[in-house]
């Protein structure tokens, strides 16, 4: 009876151990599309972030980043752990998932709270940082990301295009009599922003503020998603790993 008890738990034991091990490499694929998801959203749109003036979006997606390479460390670390049966390395793996656990919340949490946010924050801002920094030498960046804004979504200015009508460039004499941005034009040419017809720019309802907050919340929820998605993933994970360290812990050796 006792044998045929010590085996029952070996066998318990091993279906841990399987189910473990099979967890970890999802998890390990799982790091990698989250670590994929916050890279893109760096350097792929890198450009947006510099027009927002808080960095909870950018912050977002760093906190991914290092979860998503984390994650794939833990992976690798969980099957070793299992494979050896370890206790002390199981103790340190459940940490682990701990630690990545409250990190994807946390990334989750701010992607909904900057996601509430986001309308009052570009309202207050991208006008200003439009008609005051675009075409400036110390603001290149914001340049870049305007013309790639407004070109990208065919919009013109925050709210638009008579936005431009107060820019310092525009009524600079660098402006060359343009009323837009070249970027602004549906056909972009040299001065072809001198022409304020809507035949020659967009004018487009709501401006890019309705543009680019659409894309940023489409983002946030894709980043809030992966967070907590993958950090209700590792609840099971956390799960299976007590389990079999407590199998291990009453197991004779």
């Amino acid at each position: 009876m006792g044998a045929r008890e010590e085996k029952k738990e070996t066998c318990g034991t091993i279906c841990l151990k399987y189910l473990l091990i099979t967890f970890n490499v999802l998890f390990w694929l799982a790091g990698g599309v989250v670590m994929a998801v916050g890279v893109w959203t760096l350097v792929e749109k890198s450009d947006y972030i510099s027009l927002l003036p808080s960095m909870t979006y950018a912050a977002s997606a760093y906190i991914l980043v290092l979860a998503g390479a984390i994650v794939m460390v833990t992976g690798i670390l969980g099957c070793c752990a299992t494979f050896k049966e370890q206790r002390r390395l199981l103790r340190v793996y459940f940490v682990l998932l701990l630690f990545i656990f409250l990190l994807e919340i946390l990334a989750g949490v701010l992607a909904y709270i900057y996601y509430r946010q986001l309308n009052e924050e570009l309202k207050q801002n991208l006008r200003e940082t439009m008609i005051q920094k675009y075409e400036q030498t110390t603001h290149e960046h914001v340049t870049s990301a305007v013309d790639k804004l407004q070109q990208e979504f065919k919009c013109c200015g925050s709210n638009n295009s008579s936005d431009w009508a107060k820019s310092v460039w525009i009524r600079s004499s660098d402006g060359n009599g343009r009323v837009v941005p070249d970027s602004c034009c549906k056909t972009p040419s040299e001065l072809c922003g001198r022409g304020g017809h809507p035949s020659n720019i967009y004018k487009v309802e709501g401006g890019c503020i309705s543009k680019l907050e659409k894309f940023i919340q489409d983002h946030l929820k894709i980043i809030g998603a992966v967070g907590v998605g993958i950090a209700c993933v590792q609840i099971i994970g956390m799960v299976f790993t007590c389990c079999l360290y407590c199998r291990l812990k009453s197991e004779p050796y």
